[in-house]
């Protein structure tokens, strides 16, 4: 009887192991890296081109990818924990810090105040942002335009409160633009080239000389501690991308067409007035997102102060 017991405690042991022998490095295999885009941009690029599975691959990481409309709907998904990593302007991170979301900045691209605008129909009688008062102006909230209007307004002697807003996506946006139910549109590139091009949107004010425009890489605190050497392929990839794209702008815009669903001569225009140039936020990009965080919470757009600069990963890019 105590044989058999010693050797069914063998047995089970052993039919134990080979499983798990099995098992562990399928687990380990399961690293994964959650990207969050929108249609447009380096990262539909680095999609596209399949570089960034290549390289993190040699450290057993796969990539999925997840499409979003815009910045705050990205956001809110790395706040619930649904991606790992992702790419905005300014005012989403803002807006996801202050509700409690646990986004860090890993890096930014250079300003690019060209490549986004206060636009008006074409036969709008609007001809400046100061007779924006009282008209309805249409934007996503939370966006990187929202910062735009609050500071062409300024510019212009206006408050904020001196308009009507109505936030809408992108896509409705357009349409209601589009049918006239709203005299202005605060949108980026490429729906701003688009806008221009197709029903010839007049721009009333870009953030030229008001607002830089930055796009911001983020990931969560977890992520960034727990995968570092992930983050630091992710933003080495999207270098080489960036460096591909400034020098080939047409071949960009072919690439990127089919799934953004614009044709190329107006992506062209969008990519030309992209900057280009991952790099670690310096002193001078955390004093000017401050600014804008100052600035909502001054208006009371978000609910506290907040500090960016406790948000920023060290060492990275």
């Amino acid at each position: 009887m105590e044989f058999s017991r010693r050797k069914f405690s063998a047995l089970v042991a052993g039919s134990l192991t080979l499983p798990l022998l099995k098992i562990a490095p399928a687990l380990a295999a399961e690293k994964v890296v959650r990207i969050g885009f929108q249609k447009y941009g380096t990262l539909v690029l680095l999609k596209g081109k399949g570089l960034l599975e290549q390289k993190l691959a040699k450290i057993g990481y796969t990539v999925s990818w997840k499409e979003f409309p815009a910045g705050p709907q990205l956001l809110e998904a790395l706040n619930v924990g649904a991606i790992d990593f992702g790419t905005t302007g300014e005012t989403p991170p803002i807006f996801a810090q202050a509700a409690g979301a646990p986004v860090v900045y890993v890096a930014h691209e250079p300003p690019a105040p060209l490549g986004e605008a206060i636009l008006v129909p074409k036969d709008s009688s609007i001809k400046s942002v100061a007779e924006l008062k009282g008209k309805t102006v249409v934007l996503n909230k939370g966006s990187n335009v929202h910062f735009l209007l609050v500071k062409a307004l300024e510019e212009a002697g206006l408050k904020y409160s001196d308009i009507k807003t109505s936030f809408l996506p992108p896509a409705d946006a357009r349409a209601a633009f589009e049918r006239g139910a709203v005299d202005a549109w605060v949108i980026w590139d490429p729906f701003q080239a688009a806008a221009e091009v197709a029903i010839e949107a007049r721009e009333l004010r870009n953030g030229e000389g008001i607002v830089p425009n930055h796009q911001f890489y983020l990931s969560t605190k977890n992520f960034v501690v727990d995968h570092s050497q992930a983050v630091d392929i992710v933003l080495e990839a999207v270098g080489e991308i960036d460096e591909w794209a400034k020098a080939n702008t047409s071949a960009a815009a072919a690439e990127l067409a089919p799934s953004v669903g614009i044709p190329e001569d107006v992506l062209a225009i969008a990519l030309k007035r992209q900057s280009y140039g991952v790099k670690a936020l310096d002193a001078a990009v955390v004093t000017q997102q401050q600014a804008i965080a100052d600035t909502f919470f001054g208006l009371g757009l978000i609910p506290n102060k907040i500090s960016i600069a406790d948000v920023v990963r060290k060492g990275g890019a």
